[in-house]
């Protein structure tokens, strides 16, 4: 386990690695501090690739006006609802046809094919099913997120150790039993494993949606900069979301340990 020393000391790497992005980005960006090398123009390079101090300075401005958050709220709330219905989805059928040989079987190509869709595709046919409104949104999150958790969750109970399936029926478990004490739980390591990457394909799905067509969200204040080529505004709506997609993945991560603290930890089962 990694001493209290050590996690300092790779935070204050990776602060420096930030920083060392935003330095070089600053320098290629400003005109005047670097030699042009890629544009003869140096104002080509802050046109093209923005500069470091005023999307930072355009993000200030968001938040400390206050015209952020109910872009955030919106975009949050489809995250949101994305991420807990294709998860609830994922878990109940992959359950379910883990434990039902037949209809797996049936069903099989038809999975195979859904997965192989590309889903973000389906986001011009869910406009028109459901408006432009959440709904959309959380239709398309919901496709990226389902079969994430769906394939997780299949292998998870698959993989349950036929031994202590056959002890637990000796010692008289019924159905119900199998699924609380058993398959369930040999299913949520897979499942919290798949939910790292879910909940980014969650937000992924919500900001899409928004750029294609909304009224409010993070992904409609990029698509509005876009419009106008401000393109600070884009790198600023950018750099907000991927805080924004940081903050959920950690949630994530405090909801694992919290939950999955009957796992025994890397190392413990070999000094058993």
């Amino acid at each position: 386990m990694r001493s209290s020393g050590g996690r300092l000391k790779l935070r204050l790497w990776q602060a420096a690695v930030l920083l060392a992005v935003f330095c070089a980005w600053h320098a290629l960006t400003v005109p005047g501090v670097l030699p042009p090398f890629y544009f003869e123009d140096p104002n080509k390079a802050a046109f093209f690739f923005g500069e470091p101090l005023k999307v930072l300075g355009r993000i200030w401005d968001w938040f400390s006006g206050g015209d952020i958050y109910r872009h955030l709220w919106v975009t949050l709330q489809e995250t949101l609802l994305a991420f807990a219905t294709g998860t609830v989805l994922g878990i109940a059928i992959g359950i379910w046809l883990a434990l039902a040989p037949t209809a797996s079987a049936i069903l099989d190509p038809y999975i195979k094919a859904l997965n192989a869709m590309p889903r973000v595709i389906l986001a011009p046919i869910f406009m028109v099913w459901f408006g432009l409104g959440m709904l959309s949104k959380v239709a398309l999150g919901v496709t990226l997120v389902f079969f994430i958790v769906f394939f997780n969750v299949f292998q998870g109970v698959r993989e349950v150790s036929p031994t202590v399936l056959a002890n637990a029926r000796m010692l008289g478990a019924s159905r119900r039993q199998l699924l609380r004490h058993v398959y369930l739980p040999s299913a949520m390591s897979w499942v919290f494993a798949s939910l790292h990457n879910s909940v980014g394909l969650a937000f992924v799905g919500a900001v899409v949606g928004e750029y294609l067509g909304s009224s409010e969200g993070v992904g409609y204040l990029i698509l509005q900069a876009e419009g106008v080529f401000d393109i600070n505004t884009v790198f600023a709506g950018i750099l907000v979301l991927t805080a924004f997609a940081l903050a959920l993945d950690a949630l994530v991560a405090l909801a694992e340990r919290r939950l999955m603290v009957w796992q025994p930890r890397s190392g413990e089962t070999e000094r058993i």
